[in-house]
């Protein structure tokens, strides 16, 4: 598998219901900076997840970004997409790579270091540790915030690289890489922005500062 740059991962916003909206920021972000995208759709039918997955792997390959979709292996599947993020109660790892196979990148969600420790997650090609501050993105089934202290405990133990997603924004990007991280993952903080496409920047600014590219 190629060497995969996480320092910012795109989250699209499945609260943009406008086509013309998503594809705009969805393309500001890779204007700005954003070195992989996730597309997570926890609402709307198949059928319209499917269309807007086609449209953003269209997109990501014009700016050469891997596209990842959440949790739906089928959709994954259905595209050619260059992988999959997957919670703790999602398909199981061994058989989301079987289906997969070993060319695709796997993510995994961690909420806390027992997690990180088990066989799946070691296994996945990285973690999503969630929340690591607080955040009105996802508000249910949310688990309590790691912060920095939850962040380098998980470091100690997981070799592989980290993405850190909840509450994230400029004012303590740095905080997190000079922590452990490896890379952050944005939902409203660029989705939200009066200027996607400078907030990414912004952000991918941070991160260069901090050592990662």
């Amino acid at each position: 598998m190629p060497k995969v740059d996480y320092a910012l991962m795109y989250v699209t916003d499945d609260s943009i219901k406008d086509d013309n909206s998503f594809f705009h920021i969805l393309e500001a972000s890779l204007k700005g900076g954003a070195t992989i995208i996730q597309l997570r759709e926890k609402t709307c039918d198949t059928q319209t997840f499917y269309q807007r997955a086609v449209r953003c792997k269209e997109i990501c390959e014009k700016y050469n970004a891997p596209l990842l979709i959440n949790d739906r292996l089928d959709i994954a599947l259905a595209i050619d997409a260059d992988g999959v993020h997957i919670g703790q109660t999602d398909m199981p790892y061994a058989v989301a790579r079987r289906l997969l196979g070993n060319s695709k990148i796997i993510g995994l969600s961690v909420s806390n270091k027992e997690q990180a420790e088990q066989p799946n997650a070691q296994a996945a090609d990285y973690i999503g540790i969630s929340p690591i501050f607080s955040t009105n993105t996802k508000t249910i089934d949310l688990a309590k915030p790691l912060g920095i202290a939850g962040l380098k405990e998980i470091r100690q133990l997981y070799a592989k690289p980290i993405v850190c997603i909840g509450g994230i924004n400029k004012n303590n990007t740095r905080d997190l890489m000079d922590h452990g991280a490896d890379g952050i993952a944005i939902v409203s903080a660029i989705s939200k922005a009066d200027n996607p496409e400078e907030a990414s920047r912004e952000l991918k600014n941070i991160l260069c500062k901090t050592g990662t590219n």
